[in-house]
């Protein structure tokens, strides 16, 4: 199988800077696997890596997408083994960046997402109540009720469109393999949780200092709004109510820190739960030196 390199983790602990030493020492190329740096124009409040930070190492995924244009995570899988394929051609490494978990475990597993249209189904389904809608979907796709929450309206309207196009979400879904088709390896930056949280709180600050107010108003005067997908990342969402008149600068820096440590607890939560990561502690010299040992001999097998 074609050889992966994973980075993943929380937001601030340090994945850019790590993955950029790595590809310096195994010519690695990286493949960001961030679901707002594919937008234009949206720099700051996304953390992008500018290009003096890249140091001359190839880069792919990012600044790809118009910031009105939609991106899914069937997007990023299709995107992302073309980029792995690219550069494994170039004899380099492909190194996937990024702390979206769900878009790195569709690239590396076996998931085919689903190709029909559904909204081209004709049904009343938009007139219904969230609690009748669910209702139906019991009596239809009782295994999907178990994955889906009464007031995901959008999700409950798929999978009974799904049903209606022939196949139930859970039938679709029992149809895939879920095995690696890649040999990935999988880094997690990490620290301890109290110095991460300060951390996050302290690039949030920085990154009104380098002008994020001035970097959302841009984009707005550029005729994006808030309903658009590259406006709902944190760090941009939250200030829908501070340009709306209804709080304050310092208030818009507690949502996006409170969002952003919200954010990194779930990331572990899922990484653990969901792929096999080799957690390392960024602030340990020895921990990094022994994990990029590891990738070395991974890399030789």
């Amino acid at each position: 199988m074609k050889k992966v390199l994973i980075i993943v983790g929380p937001t601030g602990a340090g994945k850019s800077e790590f993955s950029i030493e790595l590809a310096k020492r195994f010519n690695g190329s990286i493949i960001s696997g961030d679901s707002i740096q594919v937008y234009k124009g949206l720099n700051i409040g996304s953390a992008k890596i500018t290009e003096k930070e890249m140091q001359n190492i190839d880069h792919y995924g990012i600044d790809i997408l118009e910031n009105t244009d939609n991106y899914s995570v069937a997007d990023f899988q299709k995107l992302a083994r073309n980029y792995i394929d690219i550069i494994i051609k170039q004899n380099k490494l492909p190194m996937i960046v990024g702390g979206t978990g769900l878009y790195i475990k569709a690239c590396l597993y076996d998931y085919n997402f689903i190709k029909q249209e559904t909204n081209e189904v004709e049904d009343d389904y938009d007139t219904k109540t969230n609690e009748e809608l669910y209702s139906l979907l019991e009596e239809v796709d009782f295994e999907s009720t178990k994955k889906i929450h009464i007031n995901n309206r959008k999700r409950v309207i798929r999978a009974l469109r799904l049903k209606n196009l022939g196949k139930s979400k859970s039938e679709l879904e029992s149809l895939q393999k879920k095995e690696l088709i890649y040999d990935a390896f999988i880094v997690g930056c990490s620290m301890p949780r109290d110095l991460l949280y300060e951390r996050i709180n302290q690039r949030v600050i920085k990154m009104i200092e380098l002008g994020l107010e001035k970097e959302i108003k841009s984009l707005l005067d550029s005729g994006i709004n808030f309903d658009n997908q590259s406006m709902q990342g944190i760090g941009y969402k939250e200030w829908k109510e501070y340009f709306e008149g209804n709080i304050d600068i310092n208030e818009v820096i507690r949502l996006i820190q409170r969002n952003s440590r919200s954010f990194a607890k779930r990331q572990y939560t899922w990484f653990n739960n969901q792929m096999e990561v080799n957690w390392i502690n960024m602030l340990d010299d020895k921990e990094i030196e022994y994990i990029s040992t590891r990738i070395e001999q991974w890399i030789k097998d």
